[in-house]
C-alpha cells in the first residue's frame, strides 16, 4: 500500500512539473507552436507504440520459433515500448524522456537494466527459463575447499545450468 502512495505522489508531481514545463515552453516559443508539438509527439507516439508492439511480438515468436529463450530480446523491447508510451503521454518531460529511449545505446542500457529488475524479482528457474542460462564468476579454493574469505580462491567463468557451475574448459560430455 506503501508504494501505491508514492506512485500517486509521483504522479501528482509529475503532472505539475508537466503543466509548468509546458507554460513555461509555451511562453518561450509560443502557445499554438507548444500544442502544436504536443500533438506532434502524441501522435508519434500512437505510430510506435504500433511499430513496437508488432516488433517486439515478432522478436517473441521468432525466439520461440527457433527455440532461444524469448526474454532475451524482451528488454528492449519493453524499452521500446515504454518510449512509444511516453510521447504518446501529453508533456514534454515524459516526450524528453520518451525520445531519449528512441536512441539505441539509451535503449540497450535500459533493456539490460529491465533484464536485470525482471530477474531479481523471479526465481532462477524461471529467469533461466525466459533469459537462458547465466553467466556467472564462481570461486574455487585452491586445495578443494570452499574459500573462507571472498576472492580467496580461483576465479572461474561459467554457465549456471540447474544450479550446477559448468567450467567452460572442463566440460564433461555424457552420452
Amino acid at each position: 500500500m506503501r508504494k501505491l502512495g508514492f506512485a500517486a505522489a509521483g504522479a501528482f508531481l509529475l503532472v505539475i512539473a508537466e503543466i509548468v514545463v509546458f507554460v513555461l515552453v509555451a511562453h518561450a516559443i509560443g502557445w499554438w507552436v507548444a500544442v502544436l508539438a504536443g500533438v506532434a509527439t502524441t501522435i508519434l507516439g500512437g505510430v510506435l507504440l504500433k511499430r513496437e508492439g508488432v516488433r517486439a511480438w515478432q522478436r517473441l515468436r521468432t525466439a520461440v520459433n527457433e527455440g532461444r529463450p524469448p526474454g532475451g530480446d524482451a528488454g528492449t523491447g519493453v524499452a521500446g515500448l515504454a518510449a512509444a508510451l511516453l510521447l504518446l503521454a501529453p508533456g514534454f518531460i515524459t516526450d524528453t524522456v520518451g525520445l531519449l529511449l528512441l536512441i539505441p545505446p539509451v535503449r540497450t542500457f535500459t533493456g539490460r537494466r529491465i533484464r536485470q529488475a525482471t530477474e531479481s524479482r523471479i526465481s532462477a528457474a524461471a529467469a533461466g527459463d525466459l533469459f537462458g542460462p547465466r553467466i556467472v564468476k564462481a570461486t574455487r579454493a585452491d586445495n578443494g575447499t570452499v574459500p573462507t574469505q571472498p576472492g580467496s580462491g580461483e576465479v572461474l567463468q561459467g554457465e549456471v545450468i540447474e544450479g550446477d557451475v559448468i567450467d567452460p574448459q572442463h566440460r564433461h560430455h555424457t552420452p
